[in-house]
Order: structure tokens, then C-alpha cells, then sequence
């Protein structure tokens, strides 16, 4: 009984990291901003961010056009633009947007 529980416990710790590790996060999408576009669009992530509310960004992204909705926003990044970049991107759009009352960093 106490193998089955121990191995249990294990498994379902091991299901939590794993779960945590696979999502998106927003400190990571503010790196990627900071380090890929700011220069090339000229403006900070506040700016950035708060181009749409959390609703536009969330309407935007289920659509389907985040990454040209960024590439509209930052014309000279949209050639190094990398679509693996869009679920942090967002998570860093959508925490910071014009409605959400935080501000950014970078």
C-alpha cells in the first residue's frame, strides 16, 4: 500500500511540472520582447502592449493573427518575426494590456 501511494504522489508531482513547463508565460514573452523587438519597433512593451485591451488581444489571438497583428504594429521586425514566440508574446500582451492596470519593465 505504501509503494501504490509513494507512486502515486510521484506521478502526480511529476504531471504537475510537466503541465507547468508546457504553458506559455508572460515574463518569458517580455524577455522575447525586449530582445527581438524592441529596437526593431522602436517603442517599449508598455507601448506595445497597450495597442489593444486584454478582450482585442484575447479576440486577436483566437482568430488566429497574432503574429501578423504584430508584424501590423512593428512593420521593420515582421522579416525576423518567429511564430514559436506567439504564446508568449500574447501571455506578455495580454498581462500588460491598456486595461489590465500593470506596466511592464522593459
Amino acid at each position: 500500500m505504501k509503494k501504490l501511494t509513494t507512486l502515486a504522489v510521484a506521478a502526480l508531482l511529476g504531471l504537475t511540472l510537466v503541465a507547468t513547463t508546457a504553458s506559455a508565460d508572460a515574463s518569458k514573452g517580455q524577455k522575447i520582447f525586449a530582445k527581438k523587438l524592441k529596437a526593431p519597433c522602436g517603442m517599449t512593451g508598455a507601448k506595445f502592449a497597450s495597442k489593444h485591451t486584454q478582450d482585442q488581444w484575447e479576440s486577436i489571438k483566437g482568430a488566429g493573427k497574432f503574429g501578423a497583428e504584430v508584424k501590423k504594429i512593428c512593420p521593420k521586425a515582421a522579416a525576423g518575426y518567429d511564430e514559436k514566440w506567439t504564446n508568449d508574446l500574447y501571455d506578455f500582451a495580454y498581462e500588460f494590456a491598456s486595461d489590465s492596470g500593470n506596466v511592464p519593465s522593459c
